[in-house]
């Protein structure tokens, strides 16, 4: 079984729904009580510890690689708890949410590299407060991986619509179902990237981008999509931080499912876009405007369907991604958990659309943060 794992980011907040700059404190409780580093791998896959983020209102978690779904959501759940028990250790809460309703001035963690950023960046590491959902799925080799980046790059879109959490930032509603993929896509080296076609290509344009001294490193390489710089895996790295387990799980479950496709085919006729009407590879710019009208509506109104590149219903672009990867995911045993996941999401709505109805019970931002920190531990 090809393992996938998740990184999940979190937001801090206070009991009364309000952003906590609390991260130093909840990482030195989740330290104490974690165990010894000697006793860890030297270099351990992603999972085990909850770790800093970008900035003191946000902390992230990981899992251990699985094998199967129900392993991985065991992790998910331990994971979340786990960020939580440490959140209110330091009097706050964790919220699976992608940006922060209400108006937040953010801070920086105290540490080198993140200061180095924000002096770089300027006001856009100081607006930068989003949480994301990072889904690893474990590949042979680079070569193995690029196939995987150049096959799914035209179902990213589709991956961010069905995330979509952040339909409020700084006080109002952004009219975005993902506003989180606006504010991240004003790194430098953010979003969509051509296809690469081999594992030395990547490497090589990678380390272009490093010797350009505009990153840091390669940490700092945001594609929607990459190889893990520490780890055996690729990346899927678009999508935002989802509201309730279930919904990463899907996201992880369609990810390895696009993983395997892409591989199969491409042993089979070296097709590395996986799409087949004569177009050849979907250009970076139509990749652009795709991820933009998903992230606009989410899935209530129309996307661009990767096959035509022509606004359909979000349901149909839906449809044509279970179809591209069911024979994958039934042979994980997962289509029936994915297909029923998918029901629920287009009859129930997103992240987004939750948030917008709370928003609309309360009238009160706050209260959506308090809801939603709610639906983080169910």
């Amino acid at each position: 079984m090809r393992t996938i794992g998740v990184e999940e980011e979190f937001m801090l907040v206070s009991p009364d729904g309000r952003p906590a700059s609390v991260a130093p404190a909840v990482l030195q409780h989740a330290a104490a009580i974690e165990p010894e580093p000697s006793a860890r791998m030297q270099d351990p896959p992603p999972g085990g510890v909850l770790e800093k983020e970008f900035k003191q209102e946000q902390i992230e978690t990981s899992t251990h690689p699985c094998a199967d779904l129900d392993t991985l959501a065991a992790g998910i759940r331990e994971g979340r708890s786990r960020a939580d028990a440490s959140a209110r250790h330091a009097g706050a809460r964790v919220a699976a949410i992608a940006t922060v309703p209400g108006v937040i001035s953010s801070t920086v963690i105290r540490d080198r590299r993140s200061r180095l950023i924000g002096a770089d960046f300027g006001h856009v590491a100081r607006e930068q407060l989003t949480c994301g959902c990072h889904v690893h799925v474990e590949v042979a080799d680079d070569d193995e991986g690029v196939v995987v980046l150049d096959h799914l790059r035209p179902w990213t879109p589709v991956l961010l619509a069905l995330s979509s959490n952040s339909p409020f930032w700084q006080g109002s509603d952004s009219g975005y179902a993902s506003y989180r993929s606006q504010v991240w896509n004003r790194w430098p080296t953010a979003g969509a990237t051509p296809p690469f076609g081999d594992g030395a290509t990547y490497r090589r344009v990678v380390a272009d981008l490093v010797r350009s001294g505009t990153i840091v490193d390669d940490r700092m390489v945001y594609f929607d999509a990459r190889l893990s710089p520490r780890y055996p895996t690729v990346e899927v790295r678009v999508a935002d931080v989802c509201l309730e387990v279930e919904d990463t799980l899907l996201q992880a479950a369609l990810v390895r499912a696009l993983a395997q496709t892409a591989i199969t085919e491409h042993a089979a006729d070296g097709d590395r876009d996986a799409l087949r009407d004569g177009r050849g590879a979907v250009r970076t710019e139509q990749l652009r405007v795709a991820s933009w009208r998903a992230a606009r509506s989410g899935l209530s109104g129309e996307l661009l369907s990767p096959r035509t590149g022509l606004p359909v219903p979000a349901a149909m672009v839906v449809a044509e991604l279970l179809a591209h990867v069911a024979p994958a995911l039934a042979g994980f045993g997962d289509l029936e958990r994915v297909e029923a996941r998918l029901d629920v999401v287009l009859r129930q709505g997103t992240g987004a659309d939750r948030q917008r109805a709370w928003y609309a019970e309360h009238d009160d931002l706050d209260a959506v943060v308090r809801r939603a920190s709610e639906r983080t531990l169910s």
